[in-house]
């Protein structure tokens, strides 16, 4: 069994309900069973029943006492894996550690700026910006002198544009912008909407009006100015199919001249009336949508080469196609399937969610939240402590092999979150264990950005390593998570994988309940399946001559393969529709296939009785069985060792 899918299933999120509206406060200490010696409570109970008591379920006491045993069983289970150590083995305790990462992450940022990022990331997606830009590079962790020589030097462009020289003419000088496609296209970026942009040029533009030029803004690559051009309501996304015939950039003349020939003859077709979808699977270069009939992915803003989306997004009507046009990939024709708007933010949610996700400005939540906790942990920091690696570190960090050992004077503390105090020998092994390859630089600079990691991936373990006091809903989840391992471990030992195993195990079962496994009435038949009368009358001659179905086979496709195919074996009632029609001995009348039209003819042997099927026949059908049987034998036994007891004066106020 698959382990992900066993604990998919067993564990549903606790996200769909409030603890706290469902146990009655007067009754939730109250103990419910006890197994072994161990005691369950009702609000240990009530949690997961309620959780998992969906509202299509009857909660009445004959669901509640199905539950309960199920719960029994469960429980049993994870109370002999807790006696057997399993919950100490590392494998157990490195597995539950990834579990524990992977549901941690939902805590471990802002949700209510997470909240604000998704519907300001809609809102900006109703609205498209053309815009231009000049960039100065500057590393992200570049020491202040660097920074602040960057910033003087966009601060000076931004002063010769706002006295009146051209935006474009400047960016496209030499030595001005570090956006090499500058000198081309004087730093114009075309219409782009959100999404599409590191998220600070983004907010940049979005707040910019038409015609002005923003304040530098710090990017991952250096500062920018930008100037908008326009702003325009979204497009929305097209649907289109295209032809392409392709031109690469080192074309002869003449091949150039055969190519536009190429592309007009198919137009010319298109014209004619050639349909559309059958000239794009003959003559399209595009041959990923060629196979698709042209067809190519939804598409919005920025997304094609711009003369392709300005073609397809001037299309008004379904069927419309264009005239061959022309991009640096080759000459097209494009015909417009379909228009969409906007969705609503409802419908696009969950998708906006993975985008957001994985989009830089994820950041913006867990920023806040780091935020938040070293307020709320009274987070007090010592710079000087962090300069005074600046003696201690040298050169070798670039090659990754600096010694902690170099710091060993260095006892200091760093910085605190509540009671808790990180030192400079923490942040020493930090910077041993994070050090690797990479370009000489400033190692004032290396340092100060390990340390800012160090400070955050602290601050998070630290908020981390409390989310099972501060929020009841996680420790249940990671208590459901802890006891969903441990059951599947050893069910797997004592069960599942045993019942795989144990052969001989599996056949003494078998054995013991044959008439379990019964073949029903069963005809030993051939089907013959005819290409047409022609073939099914060769068909019956032969067999009239009793020739065997491999002679048959042999004789009948000698010209031709698809003249005759036979299937001959066992069937039961139901698998073939012309053996059913022809169940008893005998050769059946020419019967039609509606499906093929083809001629078939059933030969039936004999009819054989209902017998049990031999253990090969069966084997799956025995595993499951057999594995039922040693659960069975199992829960037995755990209850012999664990003795049960349920309050059911406690269970009749469960509700």
């Amino acid at each position: 069994m698959n382990k992900q899918i066993f604990l998919k299933t067993l564990i549903l999120p606790l996200a769909m309900l409030s603890v706290s509206n469902l146990i009655a406060q007067d009754n939730k200490d109250a103990v419910l069973m006890t197994i072994g010696n161990t005691k369950v409570t009702v609000s240990e109970f009530e949690n997961v029943y309620h959780k998992n008591n969906t509202k299509e379920v009857v909660n009445d006491s004959k669901s509640l006492n199905d539950y309960v045993d199920l719960y029994v069983n469960f429980k049993l289970k994870v109370k002999e894996a807790e006696e057997l150590g399993l919950d100490t083995a590392k494998s157990f305790i490195d597995e539950l550690n990834g579990y524990r990462k992977q549901l941690a992450q939902p805590y471990l940022t802002d949700k209510d700026v997470n909240e604000k990022l998704l519907k300001e990331t809609y809102d900006r997606l109703k609205e498209d910006i053309h815009a231009s830009h000049i960039l100065v590079k500057v590393a992200e962790n570049a020491l202040p002198k660097d920074t602040l020589e960057a910033y003087n030097k966009i601060m000076k462009i931004r002063a010769r544009i706002l006295k009146g020289e051209d935006f474009n003419k400047v960016a496209s000088e030499k030595g001005i912008s570090d956006d090499p496609s500058s000198k081309d296209n004087g730093g114009d970026l075309g219409y782009f909407t959100a999404l599409q942009m590191v998220y600070p040029f983004e907010s940049a533009a979005f707040s910019t009006k038409v015609g002005e030029i923003s304040m530098p803004v710090r990017t991952r690559y250096g500062y920018h100015i930008i100037k908008v051009i326009d702003r325009r309501k979204a497009q929305g996304e097209v649907l289109v199919a295209h032809i392409m015939v392709k031109t690469a950039p080192a074309n002869s003349k003449d091949d150039s001249t055969n190519t536009k020939t190429k592309i007009d003859e198919i137009y010319s077709k298109l014209k004619a009336g050639a349909k559309f979808e059958e000239l794009a699977q003959q003559y399209s270069d595009d041959k990923a949508s060629a196979k698709n009939k042209g067809e190519l992915p939804w598409f919005g803003t920025a997304k094609m080469p711009l003369e392709f989306e300005k073609a397809a997004f001037a299309l008004v009507n379904k069927g419309d196609f264009t005239q061959p046009m022309q991009t640096k990939y080759g000459w097209h024709i494009i015909k417009l399937i379909d228009k969409r708007g906007l969705a609503s933010f409802e419908e696009m949610k969950s998708d906006l969610k993975a985008k957001v996700t994985k989009d830089s400005r994820s950041q913006v939540g867990r920023t806040s939240l780091i935020a938040k906790i070293k307020a709320e942990s009274k987070f007090k920091e010592s710079i000087k402590a962090r300069d005074e690696f600046y003696k201690v570190v040298d050169t070798t960090i670039f090659d990754g092999r600096w010694d902690a050992a170099k710091a060993a004077g260095l006892k200091k503390p760093m910085f605190n979150l509540n009671d808790k105090i990180y030192t400079q020998s923490d942040f020493a092994n930090y910077i041993s264990s994070h050090q690797s390859k990479r370009a000489k630089t400033d190692v004032q600079m290396v340092i100060n950005q390990l340390y800012n990691q160090f400070v955050d991936e602290s601050v998070i373990a630290f908020e981390e390593s409390r989310l099972d006091k501060k929020y009841p809903e996680f420790k249940a989840l990671m208590q459901e998570y802890r006891d969903g391992i441990l059951l599947f471990e050893l069910t797997d030992q004592k069960v599942w994988s045993k019942a795989v195993k144990d052969t001989s195990g599996s056949k003494e079962f078998y054995d013991a309940h044959k008439t379990n496994y019964m073949w029903d009435e069963r005809a030993d038949a051939s089907v013959y399946s005819c290409s047409d009368d022609k073939i099914a009358a060769q068909v019956r001659k032969l067999l009239l001559k009793k020739k065997t179905e491999k002679d048959i086979l042999t004789e009948v496709n000698k010209n031709s393969q698809l003249n005759l195919q036979v299937e001959a074996r066992l069937f039961t009632k139901g698998e073939n529709e012309f053996v059913d029609k022809n169940w008893n001995p005998g050769t059946s009348a020419n019967l039609i296939s509606e499906k093929d039209k083809k001629v078939i003819i059933v030969v039936t042997t004999k009819l054989l009785k209902p017998e049990p099927k031999a253990y090969n026949d069966a084997k799956g059908m025995v595993t499951a069985d057999y594995q039922g049987f040693l659960e069975k034998q199992w829960i037995d036994s755990l209850k012999k060792k664990y003795p049960v007891t349920i309050d059911k004066n406690v269970l009749s106020t469960v509700r």
